[in-house]
C-alpha cells in the first residue's frame, strides 16, 4: 500500500459559519441491476436507495446514499426519507458541521434507523473534507490510497457462478469471491463452493456469506463438508437469536466467524464478540457511517479480532464511501473489501464512474469523499417527481 499523496488545501481558513447546516435534502432514486441478486434473506432487483446531501451556509453541499433493506435493517425508501426529513434534519439545520458529536447525540433519541443514519454521518463528513481541502480518507487515517477487491456472489446454479467469478477475474483482476450460501438443502451450496474450488485452484480465496440462512447444525454440517476448500472466513450462517447454536458453532470451527447483520452497534458488536458468538466483525459504512465504523474498528483492534469491510450492495457512491474508510487505516486493508457490486447495476449517479484496475479499487484522491452527482442522472432515476 502507498500513502496518500498530500492535496492543497481548497478552502483555508473556513470558518464555523461557513459549516452551519442550512438544508438536508433527500431524494428517493431506482436504478434496476443488470440482474437479481439473490441471497438467503431475500433478492434485489433493483437499487431503490436514498440520495442524502447537506447543504451549508457557505456553499458546501455533502453527499452519501443510503440503501434501502427492509428484510435487514427494517428500513424502506419511505422510512429514511421520513425520517431524515421530518426528525434528523429539524435536529440538525443550524448546527456547525464540525460539531458531529452533539449531532450524533440528537440522532440516538431516535431508536433504530441505521442507513439513515450513516448516510447523514457521511454526507457531513464529506463537507468536513471540502472545508478543509483534504480527502475523508486522509481525515479518518490516511493510511493508503486503495483497497484489494472482493467481489459478491449471489445464488445460482454452480455453472453460472462459476462463469461470473471468471469474468470478475480477467475483467477487473479481482481474485477474492464472497460466496452467498443459507439455501436447503446446503448441498446446493457446498456444490457451489466446490466447483469455484475446483475451477480456480488455489489462484483464489473463497469465503462464505449464510445471511442467517441455516440452523447451527446445518451451518456445521455444511462446514464439515467444505472443509477441505480452504475457506478463509464464514459470515452470518445463523440467525442472532439463536445464541446458544452460534456460540457453539463458532466453537467447533477453525474458519473465523464473522458477524454482521447480528453487529450492526458498538454495543452488538461487544455482545456478539464478548459472548462467544463471533470472532471478527464485518464493518459496512452504509449502517455506521464513518463515526460509528471508526468507533467498532477501534473495539476490533483493542479485542485482537480481525474485520472485513462489507457491502450493503452499494451503488458507486456508497462504494466511495466503503474504499474512503477502509483504506483509511491498517487493519481495513488487510482483506480485500467488498466494493464491486455496483458493476450489478445497469448505471448509476455518478459523474466519473468508480473504476476496478488489477483487482483494487482507489480513493480518488479530491477534498471530501471525492465524487460529483450527475445532475441529469439523478433526475432520470429519481422516484420523487
Amino acid at each position: 500500500m502507498t500513502a496518500l499523496p498530500a492535496t492543497a488545501s481548497t478552502a483555508p481558513g473556513a470558518s464555523s459559519a461557513d459549516l452551519t447546516i442550512t438544508e438536508v435534502e433527500t431524494i428517493p432514486f431506482a436504478i434496476p441491476y443488470r440482474k437479481p441478486l439473490a441471497f438467503a434473506s431475500g433478492s434485489v432487483s433493483v437499487a431503490e436507495h436514498v440520495l442524502v446531501r447537506v447543504r451549508t451556509a457557505g456553499g458546501l453541499v455533502g453527499v452519501a446514499e443510503a440503501p434501502s433493506r427492509p428484510f435487514t435493517y427494517g428500513e424502506t425508501q419511505a422510512s429514511i426519507v421520513a425520517v431524515i426529513s421530518q426528525i434528523f434534519a429539524p435536529a440538525v439545520v443550524g448546527t456547525d458541521a464540525l460539531h458531529r458529536e452533539r449531532i450524533h447525540a440528537r440522532l440516538r433519541r431516535t431508536v433504530g434507523n441505521p442507513t439513515a443514519k450513516a448516510a447523514l454521518d457521511m454526507a457531513l463528513w464529506d463537507v468536513v473534507g471540502q472545508a478543509f481541502g483534504r480527502p475523508v480518507t486522509e481525515l479518518l487515517g490516511g493510511y493508503a490510497d486503495r483497497m484489494r477487491v472482493s467481489h459478491m456472489l449471489g445464488f445460482a446454479d454452480p455453472a453460472a457462478m462459476v462463469d461470473e467469478a471468471e469474468r470478475m477475474r480477467s475483467t477487473y483482476g479481482i481474485t477474492t469471491f464472497k460466496v452467498k450460501v443459507g439455501r436447503r438443502p446446503f448441498r446446493l451450496d457446498v456444490d457451489v463452493c466446490r466447483a469455484l474450488r475446483k475451477h480456480f485452484g488455489d489462484a483464489v480465496e473463497l469465503y462464505v456469506d449464510g445471511n442467517r440462512g441455516w440452523t447451527p447444525s446445518e451451518a456445521a454440517r455444511a462446514l464439515d463438508a467444505m472443509a477441505d476448500l480452504d475457506l478463509t472466513l464464514a459470515e452470518e450462517l445463523c440467525p442472532a437469536d439463536d445464541v446458544l447454536g452460534r456460540r457453539w458453532l463458532a466453537s467447533r470451527t477453525t474458519i473465523p466467524t464473522v458477524a454482521d447483520e447480528s453487529a450492526t452497534t458498538p454495543g452488538e458488536v461487544t455482545r456478539e464478540l464478548l459472548g462467544g458468538s463471533a470472532n471478527a466483525i464485518s464493518i459496512k459504512t452504509a449502517r455506521t457511517g464513518f463515526t460509528d465504523s471508526r468507533r467498532v474498528l477501534h473495539q476490533c483492534q483493542g479485542l485482537g479480532v480481525e474485520v472485513v469491510i462489507g457491502n450493503q450492495i452499494d451503488g458507486q457512491l456508497g462504494t466511495a464511501c466503503a474504499v474512503a474508510f477502509g483504506s483509511a487505516y491498517d487493519a481495513t486493508t488487510r482483506r480485500a473489501g467488498e466494493l464491486s457490486n455496483f458493476l450489478d447495476m445497469s448505471d448509476d449517479l455518478l459523474a466519473e464512474p468508480l473504476q476496478i484496475h488489477d483487482g483494487t479499487l482507489a480513493v480518488s484522491g479530491r477534498p471530501g469523499i471525492g465524487v460529483t452527482v450527475d445532475e441529469d442522472k439523478l433526475q432520470h432515476y429519481r422516484v420523487d417527481l
